[in-house]
């Protein structure tokens, strides 16, 4: 296969790099959209059938196009709602979206340009806006007893409704969203539902202002220019009351213990010595930045994470991450979209000025 030159290769087409692809092209620079997905959508494809809308607690709307939600809406899967507005923007919009394509690295080329990899197909590119999220790696904690127990464990981002754990003892692990939604559903149908979390969990009542979101943001972002990976974007917030807190709230789910100290064969044992049957271990416990393919750029600071200036890779300004440490929210990726295409575009205009 022969080599594709264009400005920029967009890695991920979630809402970060869909976002960043409508600006690349206002500012009139030349791209591709590598997505390793079968189909668009994002990581909403990939969520559970049972998150309908009606529970989806977020805003969606993609640059230049309103995501508008009608009242039947409400009791569908956000997993077909939210992938059909992204397929609609693609098309709206003509964007040049390639799947499945899944970036394998992108390394220098003597020139100062950048080779893409997927395969047997390559990109060469001037610079390089990678959206590519978290979801492709759900993070899996070390405890005692892991290897030992003999009932299920999986992870939420597996979850798929709480049908398959009718009358067993379910453990739910962690404290964010990905639990409690859950919780609110598990505890309805499981013989028992515990949730546990290595922290206290904090409920806030806070209103998500413009202000309050530029704190939460300044938050996160302390940690990314740092060079440190950064944390959670609920870690900052706490969690909020919303209609699945409320639902898990009702049917008493809600009950939170300390994280177990190991696990047996048939259940999991606190530090106190108490004991309870498990047949399930849900690990809720969240996600890692899917930046492997990136490796061969050396970016990665001591402190595990990779610096960064707003966007942009602190260590190479030809490489913007959107859906980052600060970003990896819905407004965030907007915004970030629209920072790394413009600081892009000022970018290869020098480049084309001194050449």
């Amino acid at each position: 296969m022969g080599v594709n030159e264009v400005d920029v290769v967009v890695i991920g087409a979630g809402q970060g790099g869909l976002s960043a692809a409508y600006f690349l092209r206002r500012f009139g620079l030349s791209f591709v959209v590598l997505d390793a997905a079968q189909s668009a959508g994002g990581a909403w494809q990939f969520r559970s059938p049972s998150l309908t809308m009606r529970k989806v607690h977020g805003i969606f709307d993609l640059p230049g196009y309103r995501f508008t939600r009608s009242p039947d809406d409400e009791s569908l899967p956000a997993a077909e709602v939210v992938p059909a507005y992204f397929a609609a923007y693609e098309e709206q919009n003509a964007l040049d979206v390639r799947r499945p394509v899944e970036v394998t690295s992108v390394e220098d080329l003597p020139d100062g340009r950048l080779l893409v990899s997927a395969g047997e197909a390559t990109w060469v590119a001037r610079a390089i806006v990678n959206a590519t999220g978290t979801w492709s790696r759900p993070y899996w904690p070390f405890y005692p007893g892991m290897g030992e127990f003999r009932g299920e464990q999986l992870h939420s981002a597996a979850y798929r409704g709480p049908s398959a754990y009718a009358g067993k003892n379910v453990i739910v692990v962690g404290g964010g969203n990905s639990a409690t939604h859950v919780l609110s559903e598990v505890a309805d149908v499981a013989a028992s539902a515990t949730w546990v979390t290595r922290r206290e969990p904090v409920f806030v009542t806070t209103e998500f202002t413009e202000d309050y979101g530029r704190m939460v943001i300044a938050r996160v972002e302390e940690r990314v220019r740092n060079g440190l990976p950064p944390q959670s974007v609920v870690s900052v917030t706490g969690l909020g009351y919303t209609e699945v807190v409320r639902e898990a709230l009702a049917n008493g789910s809600l009950h939170r213990l300390p994280m177990f100290a190991r696990l047996t064969a048939s259940g999991a044992v606190w530090a106190d010595g108490s004991f309870r049957p498990v047949d399930v271990v849900i690990w809720a416990t969240g996600f890692r930045a899917a930046l492997s393919h990136l490796g061969p750029l050396r970016l990665r600071e001591p402190g595990g994470g990779i610096r960064m200036d707003g966007t942009r890779a602190a260590l190479d300004e030809r490489i913007h991450l959107v859906g980052y440490g600060p970003s990896a929210s819905t407004v965030g990726a907007n915004r970030a979209g629209r920072a790394a295409a413009r600081e892009l575009a000022e970018l290869l205009e020098r480049e084309r000025s001194a050449a």
